[in-house]
């Protein structure tokens, strides 16, 4: 509890918590600070907490592995004003002093449906625009999706929309959530599921001054959170090998925000020469992030066993919406979605006094699952230097959610100022890309002996060949 009185528990508690959790030692967590009270953000949840305590796993966890190195340890700062800004970093980006706004299909967003309901559409990418159309039956215009919706009742509509391909969810309180098979199944999850998938001899971590130089990452993400914890582990000194393809669409500010720090290559992995590059490279890999849908890489020969038969050894991260059990394991999903199933839009609008849905003020659970998936990555790597192993390492957008109501509320939250690109200057950075000159946010995450640092700029996709630096 907090001097305010708001009831919500601390970023110390919360790391603790966390890192008891992945049996990591106890000693690391006395050299780290963490400056700064709620709120930071418009919310009545912990934002900022959650912000802070989540970079500062994944920070901490490098120092770790820099202690692995080198026998020694280095202190760790994570301020909570810098984290929730970062917590927003695609908002504030900059090419050439030219605000990036990705634009927003028209049918995007939140709709009363049947008698007294919502749903919340997401129309982010055209094949998923078109499949809710199809669905509908009607044109492309927000006032026919709203009177196409008019016939359907939220359950009903979200169901039909997973069973053709589109991504739509109906709007639920927590206690709705709470009683949900699916929300029974995320309670039952832990955080981060790390679990032993393979032999392998122990494997030390390469030679290097950073806590990831020469660790070598392919990053098969796109949107926020799998890309956040690409960019998390540039920024401790990996080698991070963005792999797309022209065929899979793209949201340029996330490309440009998230693609500091990693180089990028494209590969087609539906046909047998994408398919036998991808396995070159991923022998010499040592971590493999992906968020695709799940069942979807295993079913191209990519999945975590595969992986580890191909690479024994691998730290292999796999993002979803919903987790890995349950009836919606399968389901695809985006941060806004499950905010919305999941009772987030619900809860807020009540704290804030609004007549209808309200959204958390960042995608708090896309950011927090990209550093808790580099922090996973992190451990996977300090359990094979240590004891040998593959390591599949799990995170879902809806435990994140879980996670996020564990930390409390925040009282009179939504009286706070929401910080404007103007008044952030001291949190951005400036830099070269192809792109343009960007202006960005620096990292949060504060270390003595190793400073947080993209040494690489933002590059257009498939900039690079299919092949891995020189380590050197």
């Amino acid at each position: 509890m907090n001097s305010t009185g708001s009831t919500h528990v601390s970023a110390e508690s919360a790391l603790s918590s966390l890192w008891k959790s992945v049996g990591l030692p106890r000693a690391a967590l006395s050299m780290i600070r963490f400056p700064g009270v709620e709120p930071v953000l418009p919310s009545s949840f912990a934002v900022g907490t959650a912000a802070q305590s989540s970079i500062g796993a994944a920070a901490l966890m490098a120092a770790e592995l820099w202690a692995l190195r080198t026998g020694k340890r280095q202190q760790v700062c994570v301020d909570m004003r810098h984290a929730a800004v970062e917590f927003r970093s695609e908002r504030y980006l900059r090419v050439d002093g030219v605000p990036l706004l990705e634009a927003v299909d028209k049918i995007a967003g939140l709709y009363r449906c049947g008698q007294d309901g919502w749903v919340r559409i997401h129309a982010g990418f055209p094949h998923h625009r078109d499949r809710i159309l199809a669905l509908l039956r009607c044109a492309h215009d927000r006032q026919a999706v709203q009177t196409a919706l008019a016939a359907w009742q939220p359950e009903a509509f979200e169901t039909a929309a997973a069973e053709s391909g589109a991504v739509a969810t109906a709007l639920r309180s927590f206690e709705q959530w709470d009683g949900h098979p699916q929300g029974q199944a995320v309670s039952r999850l832990p955080l981060i599921s790390i679990e032993r998938i393979g032999d392998a001899p122990p494997e030390s971590l390469p030679p290097g001054e950073r806590p990831l130089s020469d660790v070598r990452v392919l990053d098969l993400t796109h949107v926020i959170a799998g890309p956040v914890c690409g960019r998390t582990l540039a920024v401790h000194g990996a080698d991070v090998l963005l792999v797309t393809a022209a065929h899979r669409p793209a949201m340029y500010p996330l490309v440009i925000d998230t693609g500091r720090g990693k180089l990028s290559t494209s590969i087609d992995l539906r046909n047998a020469a994408g398919q036998q590059t991808f396995t070159d490279l991923l022998r010499e890999a040592d971590v493999i992030v992906q968020g695709y849908r799940p069942g979807s890489l295993q079913n191209k020969g990519f999945g975590p066993d595969a992986a580890a038969r191909i690479r024994p050894g691998i730290v292999y991260v796999s993002l979803s919406a919903y987790g890995q059990a349950g009836p919606w394991a399968a389901r695809r999903g985006f941060d806004s979605l499950v905010q919305t199933a999941s009772g987030f839009n619900v809860a807020e609008a009540h704290a804030a006094g609004a007549d209808k849905p309200k959204v958390l003020p960042a995608q708090v659970l896309d950011h927090a699952s990209g550093y808790f998936m580099a922090f996973g990555a992190m451990v996977g790597l300090h359990r094979r230097a240590l004891e040998g192993g593959s390591w599949h390492v799990q995170v879902a957008l809806a435990s994140t959610g879980h996670w996020l109501r564990s930390l409390g509320r925040v009282d009179k939250g939504w009286a706070c100022h929401d910080p404007h690109a103007d008044e952030i200057g001291d949190l951005l950075e400036e830099s070269d890309s192809g792109f343009g000159r960007l202006t960005a946010v620096q990292h949060a995450a504060q270390l003595s002996e190793t400073p947080a640092k993209w040494m690489r700029p933002a590059v257009p996709l498939g900039t690079h060949a299919a092949a891995w630096p020189a380590r050197s």
